[in-house]
């Protein structure tokens, strides 16, 4: 399976060393060598990018982190290509505008059947279940994005159901960012072993002003496993709303 990782903070800092780590799972210290993205926010818009090889041995990566953008929130993905080749179009994190601003999806898990999942107005570039997923939450949200930024009890509800219907398809763990707040979704994940359980992402919230939110713990820090079915809201390196599964 592949991974997440994503950062926000409370002021724009540069990427934590977490996400060195990170990298070198991307086939070095693991087998996910099928592609990888990071998405820097910065000043209502994103910097993405994308490669559809090993981050490890990405001369473009290794370039990139000798400038580390400063950001107040970042979301990574490293991929072991489970459904569509390892191509560009196929390599996460996604990016889509609605309701004027840029929203970004990266998603660990496999939907065999999220073709289901109607859309309409958000079509898939790709050829991978993640996108597909990002594109029909996009739909579910885009009636509250049509008068402006909608309460975030609204946004939590959408999102809430709409990752129920998810598990519902298979493992289901998602990071998603509205250019406002950052949700992350945890459900199941396959560990070493083989078997598919939860947690599906930890969160390490520091009084720095800082929250990660990881696949795995990426440090000797103390992340807490989040429970199944779990959606947090983050805003500026703090854990603004919960809700469990429904």
């Amino acid at each position: 399976m592949c991974e997440l990782f994503a950062q926000s903070s409370s002021v724009a800092a540069e990427a934590d060393h977490a996400l060195q780590v990170l990298v070198r799972h991307g086939g070095d210290t693991g087998p996910h060598r099928d592609g990888w993205g990071i998405a820097y926010m910065h000043d209502g818009d994103a910097l993405v990018v994308r490669e559809p090889n090993a981050a490890h041995d990405s001369a473009c990566l290794a370039f990139l982190h000798t400038k580390n953008p400063a950001t107040t929130q970042l979301i990574a993905h490293i991929r072991r290509a489970t459904q569509g080749a390892p191509l560009l179009r196929n390599t996460q994190p996604f990016q889509r505008e609605l309701g004027g601003r840029v929203h970004l999806f990266a998603h660990n898990g496999m939907l065999p059947r999220v073709e289901r999942l109607r859309v309409r107005w958000n079509r898939p570039i790709g050829d991978t279940d993640s996108e597909h997923a990002f594109c029909a939450l996009l739909d579910r949200l885009r009636p509250l994005w049509e008068r402006g930024t909608p309460d975030l009890a609204d946004r939590l509800d959408e999102i809430a159901a709409f990752a129920a219907e998810l598990r519902e398809l298979g493992p289901a763990n998602f990071l998603y960012s509205d250019g406002d707040a950052l949700f992350a979704h945890s459900h199941r994940r396959k560990d070493d072993r083989g078997a598919i359980e939860p947690p599906g992402l930890h969160v390490l919230e520091r009084g720095s002003g800082m929250v990660l939110l990881a696949s795995v713990p990426l440090t000797t820090e103390r992340w807490t496993p989040m429970e199944e079915g779990e959606l947090l809201a983050v805003r500026a390196g703090r854990v603004v709303a919960r809700r469990a599964a429904r």
